[in-house]
């Protein structure tokens, strides 16, 4: 709750403060208006039972003013809300705004390791329980304690100090057995809750990839799979819902046994003559007032019980390590001359199997450099570093001679360009995936991006053109036309440096040369680093550097390569000889 404080109670937001201040007001008002109506209702029946002529007028004035009274507390109750409610959504708001933007700063670690479901439901019910928990503090537990307090004195006053006594011992008594039952069902519902997450994140995981479930037939297993975790939550639902039953029960038995001994009482004491009908009314009154939030206490107490597991929940998301940081008043990256330099970079994902091995190129500005090699070499790795999504154990990557672990991360990122092997597109519109490239791109310069892509006459032919939905991940694109419009993205960025990942390998041959075309067109004032597969989409790099396990074993042009016959030339004529047999085969 001190973390959430700030949030309510915003510095330099004095409009919000007075919201709260107008609020509380207003709980009070309408808490005063309806604690003195019993006396009211009490004094009209005391009226009509009273000896001789009937005072009608009177009976009606009082009776016009409870009702009036019943009116006011409501209209306060919601001139309170009123003025409450942009607070209350403006602190969720904000909250949710820094879970939001912590989850875009955390490392790619914690982005591979993550279930896209469950961080969705626990920001979901963490925003959901606020609003809740907010209103349960702020406008019934508060307002109830004032209440209890009020009602004591009056039956202090009143009735004696008997009935103040009974009234205590049922209210202590009621808290008691609701907060018992109450935290064996914030278990439960814990329970529940986990298990919703699973059969989520199940959910979401099996309909991500549901070309793979396709692929393999895996429907049935799927189903079974999503199944489990279904019926687990289903029972750990009806457990939980039993358990409300079961609170409830023995809330209205302390309940009504209260209220039955108190009115007896007080019936006893109008037989001695000591008290009038109107005080069994007033007791009456002030109790069924008094044990309509008390009523709720359960469900109160677990919604701010739960709210508070939910809310931490998400303060744990604020709270993940971000493994990967702008060192303090770091400065942008200034870029004269693209160059890029690795110096003796070693590194790995986990500490028990490294990936690099203080590895050392240099890719000077303008020209292309070309990194091959077998799968896990760690060509990919590189460009991961090079976009400092993690940082090297030891060594250092230096662009246009400046260390990127010493500038910031979002200018870093702003100087290169990628086209990634695996081109994931937002569920939005052809136009709005190459638009993503720079902000607020005019339209000619989405068209010219397209067409320097070669995907401009494909758009073209689509009845809906640049507005063609993708669908998710753009699923509705093949795999070439995706990767055509992550090469027209990168074209709009229009970055410095180049990163070409396997850029081309969903292209067919006469498409491939169209791009490969391009690409050199658009590198010429660029520095590019290829990670490539295919050799023959390389073989006009300026510099070709070799890698196996980690670390550059030769270095040169193709010809200087192929001349050298080692790992490089063995490569190549493995892949000549593959595309020759299918030739042959269709001779």
């Amino acid at each position: 709750m001190r973390r959430f404080l700030p949030y309510l109670w915003p510095k330099g937001r004095p409009e919000l403060k007075r919201r709260i201040q107008i609020a509380g007001f207003l709980v009070l008002l309408s808490k005063g208006i309806v604690l003195s109506l019993p006396f009211a209702y009490a004094r009209a029946v005391d009226t009509m039972a009273a000896d001789g002529d009937p005072a009608v007028w009177l009976a009606l004035s009082l009776v016009i003013a409870y009702a009036g009274g019943r009116f006011g507390g409501v209209l306060f109750d919601q001139l309170r809300n009123i003025a409450f409610n942009r607070v209350g959504q403006d602190a969720v708001l904000g909250l949710t705004q820094d879970v939001f933007a912590r989850l875009h700063r955390l490392s790619m670690r914690f982005h591979l390791a993550r279930r896209t479901g469950e961080i969705t439901r626990v920001v979901e019910r963490g925003t959901k329980s606020i609003s809740s928990m907010l209103y349960f503090l702020l406008f019934n537990i508060a307002p109830t304690a004032i209440e209890l307090v009020v009602v004591s004195v009056i039956f202090w006053t009143v009735f004696g100090w008997e009935l103040v006594a009974a009234t205590a011992v049922t209210v202590v008594s009621f808290i008691w057995v609701t907060q018992a039952i109450t935290d064996w069902r914030v278990k439960l519902r814990k329970e529940m809750n986990d298990l919703d997450g699973q059969a989520m994140a199940r959910a979401v995981d099996s309909l991500l990839n549901y070309e793979t479930v396709k692929y393999f037939g895996a429907e049935e297993r799927e189903q079974k799979r999503y199944t489990q975790s279904a019926h687990a939550y289903t029972e750990a639902t009806i457990k939980t819902e039993n358990s409300l039953g079961l609170l409830n029960i023995v809330q209205a038995v302390i309940m009504n046994v209260m209220m039955g001994g108190a009115m007896a009482w007080t019936v006893w004491g109008w037989s001695q003559g000591r008290l009038s009908p109107g005080d069994l009314v007033l007791v009456n009154s002030y109790l069924l007032q008094l044990f309509r939030p008390l009523d709720m206490l359960g469900w109160v107490y677990r919604s701010i019980r739960q709210g508070l597991i939910d809310m931490a929940d998400m303060f744990r998301l604020l709270d993940t390590q971000t493994e990967v940081e702008d060192a303090p008043g770091a400065p942008a990256l200034l870029i004269r001359r693209p160059t890029v330099t690795f110096e003796d970079v070693s590194f790995g994902y986990n500490r028990d199997r490294q990936i690099l091995h203080r590895l050392s190129f240099e890719a000077p500005a303008g020209s292309t450099v070309a990194l091959v090699g077998s799968s896990g070499a760690g060509k990919s790795t590189i460009g991961r570093l090079l976009f400092r999504f993690y940082d090297p154990w030891e060594g250092r990557i230096c662009v246009d001679g400046q260390d990127i672990s010493k500038v910031t991360q979002s200018s870093l990122r702003a100087a290169i360009g990628i086209v990634p092997q695996d081109t994931v597109l937002f569920n939005d519109t052809i136009g709005y995936n190459i638009a993503y490239g720079r902000d607020d791109p005019s339209e000619n310069e989405i068209r010219r991006a397209a067409a320097d892509a070669a995907i401009l006459p494909f758009i073209e032919s689509l009845p809906d053109g640049f507005d063609t939905e993708v669908g998710e991940r753009g699923l509705k694109l093949s795999g070439g036309e995706k990767q055509r419009v992550a090469i027209a993205r990168t074209l709009l960025k229009d970055p410095p440096i180049l990163l070409l990942d396997e850029a081309t390998s969903a292209l067919d041959s006469r498409t491939e040369q169209d791009i490969l075309a391009t690409l050199k067109r658009v590198s010429a004032d660029r520095t590019t680093i290829a990670i490539a597969h295919r050799l023959s989409t390389i073989s006009d790099a300026d510099i070709i550097h070799v890698m196996d396990a980690g670390r550059i074993v030769e270095t040169g042009s193709h010809a200087k390569l192929l001349k050298r016959d080692g790992l490089y030339a063995e490569m190549w004529n493995r892949q000549q000889n593959e595309d020759e047999e299918p030739r042959e085969a269709a001779e």
